[in-house]
């Protein structure tokens, strides 16, 4: 194991090592997927609801800014767990920042609370209802990470990831342009926290063993990781095979058929979880967590495509 040193070590280096250092703790693949979700979903409410001004002014007054925000949010929780992780990081990622010994657990915690503080305030300017959400979940993701630490705890750790990254984050997206109690909406945020619900076991199974060591209870250490795969295949599946029910009763427009064909990637992920547990080649986690992440961007982008469509044409 690696001695932990202090972060002076992060003085010493050289400019272009510090800045990876510090990329390398902001994970920036998994900032890429909430920005591009949440411009998707802020295009889609733009279009639908038929909001006022010039498109052009409006996506870089108000959607990419509301984006970043999201994207630092993300930030932070991601830094947030890296500090409260360093036992589990020391096993099963000890190539991480942390663990390395190159940045101290109390800088990594500083950085974090000033990008959520940033967060807020960014948020705070954008858009009232967009503030509330995106400050609550601030605090899921905090509670995540702190005491009483959710991640610890079985079945609500899945929820305490699919609530804010899903839900919360669909609906703070949508808030800026309209309103949450339309079915649209509703539907759709829901499709994503059941999706996530399931697909968020994905990033558990390379830290299993660590996670057990260290107190952190999750699907894949206690029933394993195949009867874990198929515990959660309902959520993976059924929210996309439920756009017809959804169709059918009026919640969704029938141009939303097409988004049915990502119960095709939803099974994908439950086959990579039980046949394939190795790394990905690119990312640092699996080839379930790597497809779980690509469908939910796709996922987004389809639906905003088709929701921009149907509101042009209409």
């Amino acid at each position: 194991m690696q001695k932990f040193i202090s972060d002076e070590t992060v003085k010493e280096l050289d400019f272009s090592n510090k800045l990876k250092v510090y990329v390398d703790l902001l994970r920036p693949f998994t900032l890429l997927t909430p920005f591009i979700v949440s411009i998707s979903i802020m295009i889609a409410s733009f279009f639908y609801n038929r909001a006022s001004g010039v498109f052009n002014e409006v996506l870089f007054r108000m959607i990419i800014p509301s984006g970043f925000c999201l994207a630092i949010l993300n930030a932070a929780s991601n830094i947030l767990n890296q500090a409260t992780d360093l036992a589990t990081d020391r096993i099963s990622k000890p190539y991480r920042p942390i663990p390395r010994g190159v940045i101290s657990v109390k800088r990594a915690t500083t950085i974090s609370f000033l990008l959520y503080g940033l967060a807020l305030c960014l948020a705070f300017f954008l858009n009232m209802m967009f503030f509330i959400l995106v400050t609550t979940i601030a605090i899921f993701t905090i509670s995540y990470s702190l005491p009483p630490r959710m991640k610890d705890q079985l079945f609500l750790n899945q929820l305490w990831v699919a609530i804010p990254r899903g839900l919360l984050g669909i609906f703070a997206s949508w808030s800026l342009f309209g309103s949450l109690f339309e079915p649209l909406p509703i539907v759709i945020g829901c499709m994503t926290l059941l999706f996530l619900i399931g697909g968020t076991i994905t990033k558990d199974i390379t830290d299993k063993d660590a996670d057990k060591s260290t107190g952190t209870k999750t699907l894949v250490n206690t029933f394993g990781i195949k009867k874990a795969a198929f515990m959660v295949l309902p959520f993976l599946f059924i929210p996309f095979a439920f756009v017809p029910l959804m169709i059918n009763v009026g919640m969704l427009e029938s141009y939303f058929m097409i988004l049915t064909l990502f119960a095709i990637p939803g099974y994908l992920i439950f086959y990579c979880m039980v046949k394939d547990k190795t790394r990905s080649i690119l990312f640092e986690n699996t080839k379930a967590w790597s497809l779980m992440y690509f469908t939910y961007l796709l996922f987004a982008i389809s639906f905003s495509i088709l929701t921009v469509l149907g509101s042009v044409i209409s």
